[in-house]
């Protein structure tokens, strides 16, 4: 029997892993991590629950990574920290994973593998990379063969005709499959509700040279890093018209070099780049901006040429293209980016005014129907999307002839079950989203995650209390300070001390021997008062002197 559970991946965008497990083995595909909503109160990151992983750490045989993005990467430092097992990933993606490790301190087993080219994991599974276009280069999909039969995983993937690398999706290897017969297709359905064809990245160049060819001014490019295939035709543009480059964002600096490193980027030399710090004496003329922050994420390259903090400053004549459409949740934050540009004299595009600056990197509802005519799963279970992204891939997999009973819907944690070609529901295993702080220094339970909601909602009073220590006599406060209240309530502060110290003298002599009853008496006190002018229920913090 094989068993396929998703731990992440299946209701959410982001947090992809999926197990394979067969005759005591397991097999990983993916480990990636999802950011959090900015109500996210100091979460910098989400991963997966790795509860089943880890009880079951000795059947674990190997981690296949589909490419590079932190969606199927991310979380895999700290699943490696707990869990070791070899790690198998084409070039680049390997380049973006060290990356990775190294910042968190984490050592790793990493092995590079080629498409086409199977191999072992474990005694049971025999797994071959299969090439797919999308947004970063060295992208595949996986063929896992098993005792029970071959699964097809694809990875986020689409059907550019012409892509930048010339390296198109291997439709012809699925294809061989389907005609040997697949156990189980797992597609990506990111853009399953999308019914017109996903557009090639020579659209986004041909749409570049036309808008760049007239510019007087700056040219500033805001896009994903990690999408190397635009930032590859985004420079060679910039060569042909001689405008220097000038890399604006960490992540944005750090991809290109380490492309450039492993040969992704041919042609592009050191004399192409300036530094932020020399890119005001270059004329406007002959500056190109490559930045990161398409999502107006704060701190990000791009808004701080929004907000006009750094060295340039934008003006009339300068050219800004967003090649990203907004994230869902994002909208209203990148419209104020917009907003902030077009206030400082620049011209801006956006997909929403220019289409052609941006195609996703995701197969669209016909190119999903081709792979699943071509494949001709005896099962399938549509991965990599929310509920409504999976249930509308169902939907067209069932419109390409599959029976109710080959369509299995899942979710993070079932337990799917495949013996003699059918697959059905068995059961499920723990699964959820674990919450860490920056670079995973420190997990946030949803205690904490609530506490800190709270604080941010309420406010804090820091509330200081001297008394003598022999007579037990209140010389001095409470004296009170806060955080997060509004203006008005900070007015009524010497008010509510006032009150609040009336309210504590009520509190016995002998009782102010105990300290830890000082500290509860107080925080009553000041809640008490500050009940009398406002409804807002502030965190009281007791700070208590005895001299």
């Amino acid at each position: 029997m094989l068993h396929v559970i998703p731990l992440g991946g299946l209701g959410e965008i982001g947090l992809n892993a999926m197990v394979i497990a067969c005759r005591g083995e397991m097999l990983l595909i993916d480990c990636g991590l999802m950011f959090p909503p900015v109500s996210s109160q100091g979460v910098d990151v989400i991963v997966p629950d790795f509860t089943h992983l880890r009880k079951n750490a000795s059947l674990l045989k190997g981690i296949v990574l589909t490419h590079g993005h932190e969606d199927h990467i991310g979380a895999l430092p700290f699943l490696l920290n707990e869990v070791k097992v070899p790690v198998y990933a084409t070039r680049f993606t390997l380049g973006m994973l060290r990356h990775r490790l190294h910042e968190l301190g984490v050592e790793a087993d990493l092995r590079e593998i080629e498409p086409r080219n199977p191999f072992r994991v474990g005694s049971h599974f025999t797994v071959e990379a299969c090439r797919v276009t999308h947004t970063v280069p060295d992208a595949v999909g996986y063929i896992v063969r098993t005792p029970e039969g071959p699964v097809i995983h694809t990875g986020d993937f689409k059907l550019d005709p012409d892509p930048i690398d010339g390296l198109r999706t291997d439709l012809e290897r699925w294809g061989e499959l389907g005609d040997e017969g697949v156990l189980c297709l797992l597609s990506d359905s990111t853009n399953s509700e999308r019914t017109h064809e996903t557009g090639s990245e020579r659209d986004v160049e041909r749409t570049f040279e036309r808008l760049f060819r007239d510019v007087k001014g700056r040219i500033v490019v805001g896009m994903f890093a990690s999408n190397l295939h635009r930032v590859r035709h985004v420079l060679e543009l910039a060569q042909k018209l001689e405008r220097s480059v000038v890399p604006l964002g960490r992540s944005m600096m750090r991809n290109i070099e380490m492309a450039r490193e492993l040969g992704y980027l041919p042609g592009i030399t050191d004399s192409l780049f300036v530094p932020l710090e020399h890119a005001t004496v270059l004329p406007p003329e002959r500056t190109l901006v490559l930045a990161t922050g398409s999502q107006a994420e704060p701190r990000s390259g791009l808004s701080q040429l929004a907000s006009g903090d750094g060295p340039l400053r934008l003006g009339p004549g300068d050219l800004v293209v967003l090649s990203a459409r907004a994230i869902p949740g994002n909208e209203r934050a990148v419209s104020g980016l917009i907003d902030q540009l077009l206030w400082r004299g620049a011209r801006v595009v956006y997909p929403d005014l220019e289409p052609g600056v941006h195609v996703s990197g995701h197969a669209s509802q016909p190119q999903q129907r081709r792979v699943l005519e071509l494949v001709r799963p005896k099962n399938f279970v549509p991965i990599h999307g929310e509920y409504h992204h999976l249930h509308r891939h169902l939907n067209t997999a069932r419109e390409c002839g599959l029976a109710p009973e080959q369509l299995l819907l899942a979710q993070d944690g079932d337990l799917l079950a495949f013996e003699e070609g059918r697959g059905h529901f068995a059961g499920s295993v723990p699964t959820g989203r674990i919450y860490r702080d920056r670079f995973g220094q420190g997990q946030v339970t949803p205690e904490i995650l609530q506490e800190r909601t709270r604080l941010a909602e309420t406010g804090i009073i820091l509330a200081a209390l001297v008394i003598e220590r022999a007579s037990l006599n209140v010389l001095t406060g409470p004296q009170l300070t806060s955080q997060g209240l509004n203006l008005d309530e900070q007015v009524l502060l010497t008010r509510v001390a006032e009150d609040a110290r009336g309210f504590f003298l009520e509190m016995s002599r002998e009782l102010r021997g105990d300290d830890a009853r000082v500290r509860e008496e107080l925080v009553k006190a000041v809640r008490r008062a500050f009940r009398l002018y406002s409804t807002k229920r502030p965190v009281v913090v007791p700070m208590v002197l005895k001299v």
